[in-house]
């Protein structure tokens, strides 16, 4: 597979796999279905959104194995080097016994025809290993990436429900997931040095360092980034595209990390969305329901939010609430270093500010502040997995009863994710007052001149953006908690 004699390893079924003569953009479903025959996982869309090729990928954490759900129909093989790979055939114990996930499916009668079966399945054993005794809520979430066209939902979610009503399985329980034969396997495929398959068409480069990236991108600007490819597995696998050489994120160390520094959250570039979404929430729980929304679980453990920005969809749901919220990007390229704020990153429709050989290292977002209101709505034809139609964001300053500032952005109203600056304009230094927002919903009109397409009309947009905008006013009151004042003598004396 590469001249350098690398070969891409991973475990499966408690032995190592062990790659030769794979093209790099081979996926996953490819290789277990072509080439090792394990048909149990299907292929339904070949874009990551039907959830028929849903298998669980461990993956070393310290002294702890990360299992997820992900999509395999658009993950490239060599990006699961030094992981473990759990398909629907894993979980069968000696004798056909099944999993307490694959019986609650009989009992339950969760599968008609069986086509979509396996990805549910395997859905619900990554909750299982995951989650004791998963509340309803939780099941339908570990749920929207997975459809099901003849069955119906509710038999399976009372499967998932029941699945710790049975006896432990001798194999696969929680405890055999971690147990010390596992991790001595997954530590004996683990690299010291930097993936590299030179021979391959096209070239695959994994690096294990910040320096090695920057270097390696800089010599060769014309690579594609590869993080969590669930844009670029669909130029393969629907657009047909030939790529060119592909450089990973997914092994650099640095870029993996979540931090807070200097009053900042900083998420690195090859932080998972569901990650990411997670050290967000901690701070701003409003936010909970946007980052559920965003794609599927599935897409959620294998994108990167970071990516998400750097590809810099007009719709994409993760950029308006962090431009709101006054987000800066870290680029590098070469040794050199700037930062840029988010919203000056995205030029034109797909014209991003990076220059050649650059790249996105972290998006900081600043952290609460007292006084501070914030929240972000998405307006989409289905509640999960759907692509916005209209996505908006709002983070205003508030004291004694006026808006000192505030930052508005939308997505699906331009051809680039943008803040409403004339609204902004009516609203700043004004009173907190519905009749502000109706002067700030007129000058909406100057901000934005949307498109109709397939998901909304421009008139549609343009209502839908003014009714979100009062939604704002309207759920935080006309005394909102930032602005009410009290006693603080008789407080304390409380």
């Amino acid at each position: 597979m590469s001249t350098a004699g690398q070969q891409v390893r991973f475990v499966l079924d408690g032995k190592v796999v062990t790659v030769d003569n794979a093209a790099p953009t081979t996926t996953l479903l490819q290789y277990l279905r072509d080439t090792l025959g394990q048909c149990g996982t299907k292929e339904g869309c070949a874009e990551g959104d039907c959830g028929a090729c849903t298998t669980v990928v461990g993956e070393l954490r310290g002294a702890h194995i990360e299992y997820r759900a992900i999509n395999s129909c658009i993950r490239f093989l060599p990006t699961l080097d030094g992981k473990e790979v759990v398909t629907v055939e894993c979980l069968q114990a000696a004798g056909g016994a099944l999993h307490p996930v694959q019986q609650a499916m009989v009992d339950c009668h969760g599968s008609q025809c069986g086509f979509c079966t396996p990805g549910f399945v395997m859905s619900l054993f990554g909750l299982y290993l995951e989650q004791f005794r998963p509340s309803r809520a939780e099941v339908v979430d570990a749920l929207s990436g997975n459809l099901c066209r003849c069955t119906g939902y509710r038999p399976i979610i009372d499967a998932a429900l029941r699945t710790d009503d049975y006896p432990l399985p001798a194999k696969w329980s929680r405890e055999d997931a971690q147990s010390e034969e596992r991790h001595a396997l997954l530590r004996s495929i683990q690299r010291e040095s930097s993936l590299q398959l030179s021979g391959s068409t096209p070239s695959f480069h994994a690096p294990r360092t910040l320096d090695e990236l920057a270097e390696l991108y800089e010599k060769e600007p014309q690579s594609l980034l590869l993080a969590g490819g669930t844009d670029v597995g669909l130029w393969v696998t629907k657009l047909l595209r030939s790529l060119p050489p592909i450089i990973y994120l997914g092994e650099v160390a640095e870029l993996g990390n979540v931090a807070e520094v200097d009053g900042q959250l900083e998420i690195g570039a090859a932080v998972t969305l569901a990650d990411a979404y997670a050290a967000i929430v901690a701070h701003y729980p409003m936010l909970d329901e946007i980052g559920n929304r965003f794609a599927s679980v599935p897409i959620r453990n294998s994108g990167t939010l970071c990516g998400n920005l750097a590809n810099g969809s007009p719709i994409g749901d993760s950029m308006p609430i962090l431009i709101a919220l006054g987000a800066t990007v870290e680029l590098r390229r070469g040794p050199a270093t700037r930062s840029l704020p988010l919203e000056e990153l995205y030029l034109g429709y797909q014209k991003k500010a990076f220059l050649a050989g650059e790249f996105l290292v972290s998006v900081k977002i600043p952290l609460p502040r007292p006084g501070r209101l914030v929240a972000s709505y998405k307006i989409s034809k289905r509640f999960d997995q759907d692509i916005s139609a209209v996505c908006s964001a709002c983070a205003f300053d508030v004291a004694d009863g006026r808006i000192v500032s505030a930052r508005i952005a939308f997505g699906g109203m331009a051809a680039i994710p943008q803040r409403a600056r004339h609204a902004e304009t009516a609203l700043s230094g004004k009173p907190w007052t519905l009749d502000s927002f109706d002067a700030a919903v007129a000058a909406l009109a100057k901000d934005y001149q949307p498109l109709s397409d397939m998901r909304a009309s421009a008139s549609y947009r343009a209502q839908v953006a003014g009714n979100l905008l009062k939604r704002f006013y309207l759920e935080h009151g006309a005394t909102p908690p930032a602005l009410r004042v009290y006693d603080q003598s008789l407080a304390a004396a409380v």
